[in-house]
């Protein structure tokens, strides 16, 4: 196994006191393997992203990396790892110092790590990511919006990493340039054999990017399954109801299905409901609950979940799948 992270959380200060944001994180990825992880803005993505990557040390849990511990490596060993494991962040123009050019952003990467930089090998980095030999030399605020992303994703892909870590890398970019940087991640990850952690609050665009998908809500994971049986087959409340607000683009269809929806916003990291952290969000919650925290568990091959009811989500897609039918047939009849 390349990465995995086991029982990790996370403490940040606020005020006087320490609150957790994340809780019991367990993940897995293998060379080649890209695992999405998705929730509401707010549920402590950004903190996982630099957390795996230990850019923000964990307060329990462990992170190994090909079978070594980083909590036990030096700062100078731990730099010489982290060129293995590199991290695309959310906001290029918070990332790229508008200060530098293109040409020393790359230039800076490869010298941290004691790489051999010259011409052929900054207009080889642009090439991989279909940039133009003019564009070394133009600062951050002459690209557009995917210029920036791409600059970010070539200077992370500079060093020759393992496993990316992508905090949103879509979010502040439009339609057809957001397929131009899927379609370029899809090339890094077959030519490369990369794997990668891909964060972001849009379930849909998953779809074609991830082989696994994390739920993450509260800072807990609260469902792991393959992409494809995610999105058809989801039984925890809250992946349901993330797939539910994705539209269909035909307005009949749309109408007429079935969704199960949630209410109120997320609590707070400082103020945690007693129970399952979901319930009282949950349309299908009941007294256990608002009691027991319930155990994260495998329930089939590849799926694992933390709720009381793992099928209490299927079964009332399934009732009102045989309800839209029974419309249906009345109509013809």
């Amino acid at each position: 196994m390349l990465y995995e992270c086991a029982h990790l959380e996370t403490d940040v200060p606020c005020g006087t006191k320490t609150i957790t944001i994340l809780r019991d994180i367990n993940l897995k990825a293998a060379r080649g393997e890209s695992i999405g992880i998705v929730g509401e803005s707010g549920s402590g993505k950004s903190t996982l992203g630099r957390t795996l990557l230990f850019l923000q040390k964990p307060a329990r849990g462990s992170v190994f990396f090909e079978g070594i511990n980083l909590a036990s490596l030096s700062p100078t060993e731990l730099r010489a790892c982290r060129k293995r494991m590199q991290m695309v962040f959310q906001d290029p123009d918070s990332s790229l110092n508008p200060r530098m050019t293109v040409r020393e952003h790359l230039e800076e990467a490869l010298s941290t790590h004691h790489l051999f930089r010259n011409e052929r090998k900054l207009v080889a980095l642009l090439d991989r990511v279909r940039l133009p030999r003019v564009m070394l030399d133009r600062y951050p605020f002459e690209l557009s919006g995917g210029q920036k992303q791409r600059i970010s994703i070539a200077r992370a892909m500079s060093v020759e990493p393992e496993l990316l870590v992508l905090d949103e890398p879509l979010s502040s970019l439009d339609t057809s340039i957001r397929a131009q940087i899927v379609e370029l991640l899809h090339e890094l990850k077959q030519e490369f054999s990369i794997a990668y952690f891909f964060i972001t609050h849009d379930i849909a665009s998953l779809r074609s990017l991830v082989d696994f998908v994390a739920v993450l809500y509260l800072g807990s994971i609260v469902e792991i399954a393959p992409i494809a049986k995610l999105y058809t087959e989801p039984l925890h409340p809250y992946t349901e109801s993330l797939l539910a607000a994705i539209p269909i683009p035909d307005p009949e269809k749309e109408k007429k299905r079935a969704r199960l929806l949630i209410t109120g916003e997320p609590p707070s990291f400082t103020h945690p409901p007693a129970g399952c952290p979901f319930h009282p969000r949950c349309p299908i919650a009941r007294e256990i609950c608002r009691q027991e925290k319930p155990l994260f568990r495998q329930v089939e091959t590849g799926h694992s979940l933390a709720c009381h009811f793992p099928y209490a989500v299927a079964e009332k897609r399934a009732l009102a799948a045989l309800d839209t039918m029974g419309a249906k047939c009345l109509c013809e009849s």
